[in-house]
């Protein structure tokens, strides 16, 4: 498997620090609103490397955080007269809704910054033991210029970062390119005990010690969008480098942006979208699509058209599974001669899909492997075929969706018995060639809700 690494701006052969094993960070939401579609992006994204790691049989440890201690969280808690404690736990529950609802698996582990503050504190503490960062009244920051390779994640030279540094009212940094670690306590804002006095942690050495904590020195891969290179990404490898003395992450993985029509999302200009606003107007599973019928690295524009397009797609996928349940209930014949050649033709989808996602994880192309094979199936259920084939197809649908994390909304509805025997009724009446009463009993179904196709294996039936 091959992934694009911004560290060195290519491609390059996947190879984990363990064989076999991988350790994976993604950074997660900080938790004092709704996410919105552009948060959604990397969530879904990673969520599909993670199940395709293990589909290709690594054994992933997959950390996402919650930052549940910033400034936007202080601001959201003194506006509602509440505790931050009280806006993080409200929005991490909200997240688990949204989170479930796009089919997302839970992490390996979920910390919270505040969980950490153990960990955040001996890593300070080591960097200002070591020189590489300073106290003073109160605050702690890094000293940029000491680690001689800073900005070799977002490939600018220190000059080009330094022209828009400044040094906001209240710092007292040395340089204007220095980056807070631990912040002194403020009126109003949470607060713990470390050496330099009561205060809270920076935003970027929070991830770094979460990373630490639970994965160790250095790991495999670090996820996250494209607007977290600079500074977020790059100030992580820097504090964690200069404290450890050992290589950070080997693989680094940022996602696209999202525009909406055409435009960047943003709240003045009244296109701003939450997960949930979409989801109650088109469900949670056409975001998902949307999310991975690009590839992850390139930009998305968001529409309403898009979204239907999307919706529209996912319908297809769920009537080729329906079909399959259908045709397997109704087959007439265990096996047949030549299903071994049909399945070997189908699985040649299998490795169209595996090609694709071992190329930097192309979900776009893989997703035109699954309606690859959507299309095999859908003109091999054109006549008959035997369990043993249908089973087959099955399998292989709910393998290769299952690695995207599509199709997870499929519902087996039963019919009650006063549908069930007009049904009948209407069977028996076709075999009678009474063709009146079989139309008089399809039409008052229809206005049931009930929309049924006749087809050579028997009536199929659907909620119109």
């Amino acid at each position: 498997m091959k992934v694009f690494n911004t560290l060195h701006k290519c491609k390059e052969e996947f190879v984990p620090l363990t064989p076999g094993k991988v350790k994976m960070y993604a950074c997660g939401p900080t938790v004092y609103n709704y996410i919105h579609i552009g948060n959604a992006r990397p969530i879904c994204v990673f969520d599909t490397l993670r199940r395709y790691l293990e589909y290709r049989g690594y054994d992933v440890t997959f950390v996402q955080n919650f930052t549940d201690v910033d400034d936007k969280l202080i601001k959201k808690a003194n506006e509602e007269g509440i505790t931050v404690k009280e806006v993080a736990e409200r929005y991490i529950k909200e997240y688990l809704t949204d989170a479930e609802g796009l089919g997302i698996r839970p992490a390996t582990f979920h910390p919270r910054a505040t969980e950490n503050m153990e960990k955040i504190i001996e890593i300070v503490k080591t960097l200002v033991d070591k020189g590489y960062a300073y106290a003073v009244g109160g605050d702690v920051y890094f000293r940029t210029k000491k680690f001689d390779e800073y900005g070799k994640l977002s490939h600018m030279p220190l000059e080009d970062l330094e022209s828009g540094a400044r040094i906001a009212v209240g710092e007292v940094k040395e340089d204007a390119m220095d980056f807070a670690l631990w912040k002194a306590a403020k009126e109003g804002e949470p607060a713990w005990d470390s050496p330099w006095g009561k205060g809270r942690p920076g935003w970027h050495i929070e991830c770094t010690a979460m990373i630490n904590n639970l994965l160790g020195d250095t790991i495999d891969i670090h996820c996250g969008g494209q607007d977290l290179i600079f500074p977020h990404h790059e100030n992580e490898i820097a504090q964690a480098e200069c404290c450890t003395g050992k290589e950070y992450a080997r693989y680094w993985m940022h996602n696209g942006y999202i525009n909406v029509d055409n435009k960047k999302m943003s709240k003045s200009l009244n296109n701003f979208f939450t997960v949930r606003d979409v989801a109650e107007q088109y469900g949670y599973e056409p975001i998902k699509f949307m999310m991975l019928q690009a590839h992850y690295r390139s930009p998305i524009n968001y529409s309403v058209e898009v979204i239907e397009q999307c919706k529209a797609a996912l319908e297809r996928l769920y009537n080729c599974r329906d079909n399959l349940d259908f045709m397997l209930q109704n087959a007439a014949e265990e096996t047949r001669e030549g299903d071994a050649e049909r399945k070997a033709a189908l699985a040649t989808r299998r490795d169209q899909f595996v090609a694709a996602m071992d190329d930097d994880l192309n979900t776009a192309d893989g997703i035109a492997a699954v309606f690859d094979l959507v299309k095999d199936i859908n003109t091999a259920l054109n006549e008959p075929q035997s369990r043993d084939y249908i089973r087959y197809a099955a399998g292989l649908f709910d393998e290769l969706t299952g690695v995207l994390g599509l199709v997870y909304n499929r519902k087996k509805e039963d019919l009650d018995s006063e549908i069930e025997a007009l049904i009948e009724k209407r069977q028996q009446a076709r075999k009678n060639k009474d063709f009146k009463t079989a139309d008089a009993i399809r039409d008052e179904l229809k206005d049931k809700g009930i929309v049924l196709e006749d087809t050579p294996q028997g009536v199929k039936w659907s909620r119109a």
